[in-house]
């Protein structure tokens, strides 16, 4: 079968190599899956470049969290999967259910847990979920990290988005789009941030009721806000230490930020912007099988499709790389094998 494999000690996409390798078979409470497609996360360039949790890879890896395919082989004592199912790994191995806590485990594609970017992958039972049925293997793909991200920020929390809730976004990458899809279908306003005149009308098409260009409006925190009655609810936080303190000022009275972002690492961080307004900031790195379970039923119900900007042969994974760190990237990119 063919793998891609990041050499141990990796530092950039020239550690990034295509090989060949023996299916592997599964063992004791594990299956076998021919994986369909993966999906691209930011998370995955920082692994690349060397500069993800931890450092460089302690070993050879085959990288990617994300990944779709369909169960071709069932190891001893699986007995809730079944060959043929349309299956998805999960992103944290042992994180099943409940909030976070120290036993996560490993995280798929990094040091520690080999990931999807293979033909063929072999995971424990307990860290696969069926797919939704209304997505295909690549839509599919686009959720165990993104997706389940999105969901946790929104549906995790002491209080769960809600018909009437302000909803901000910032951005066009997988997080956010998902985020304003299950917003909207949650029957919340839903309010995006973008530095593209273009981008602003595709967001707009996908349901934002109002857009704010954050390049042409320095203050785009305090200018997102105006569009509600006094702030918003939910704020989306993917962009990091350089767009907090405007996520802060965008934020309503008793509201909540769900911090995820890592894009930007340079800012002002000080929490003293929640204080007057009794609003929060909870922090987000991805979230349980339970959450995605529960994300995948509401996709179902809701009819809602990930945004899939383009798709890449297995063979042109580092153009892949290179597509989704340019200006164009609108949603996920994904890799068909």
């Amino acid at each position: 079968m063919k793998a891609w494999v990041l050499r141990k000690g990796a530092t950039s996409l020239d550690d990034l190599h295509l090989v060949e390798r023996d299916v592997p078979r599964p063992g004791w409470g594990e299956v076998l899956i021919r994986v369909r497609a993966c999906s691209l996360n930011f998370r995955d360039q920082a692994i690349v470049r060397g500069v993800y949790i931890g450092g460089p890879v302690a070993e050879d890896i085959v990288p990617f969290s994300d990944g779709a395919g369909e169960i071709v082989g069932l190891g001893d004592g699986v007995h809730d999967l079944a060959l043929g199912d349309r299956v998805a790994g999960i992103f944290f191995q042992h994180w099943l259910e409940g909030p976070p806590n120290p036993g996560v485990g490993p995280a798929l594609g990094a040091s520690g847990a080999n990931g999807m970017l293979a033909e063929y992958v072999v995971l424990p039972a307990q860290g696969v979920i069926r797919i939704a049925r209304t997505l295909s293997f690549e839509e599919a793909a686009c959720l165990p990290c993104a997706g389940v991200t999105a969901w946790n920020a929104l549906m995790g929390g002491p209080c769960p988005v809600q018909a009437g809730d302000n909803v901000l976004v910032l951005g066009t990458g997988g997080v956010s789009l998902m985020a304003l899809q299950i917003a909207k279908a949650a029957g919340a306003r839903v309010i995006a941030t973008s530095g593209s005149a273009g981008k602003q009308e595709r967001v707009a098409a996908l349901g934002a009721d109002a857009t704010v260009n954050y390049r042409t409006t320095p203050q785009w925190g305090a200018e997102a806000a105006t569009h509600t009655n006094g702030g918003f609810e939910h704020v989306v936080e993917v962009g990091g230490a350089g767009t907090l303190a405007q996520s802060i000022a965008a934020v309503g009275f008793g509201g909540e930020i769900a911090l995820i972002g890592v894009l930007t690492r340079e800012g002002d961080t000080s929490p003293h912007g929640l204080m007057m307004k009794g609003a929060t900031l909870r922090g987000i790195f991805v979230g349980s099988k339970a959450m995605a379970l529960d994300l995948n039923a509401f996709i179902d119900s809701n009819r809602i499709r990930p945004v899939v900007d383009r798709v890449f042969p297995m063979a042109q994974v580092k153009d892949a790389f290179v597509y989704q760190s340019s200006p164009d990237l609108f949603g996920k990119v994904v890799i068909a094998l």
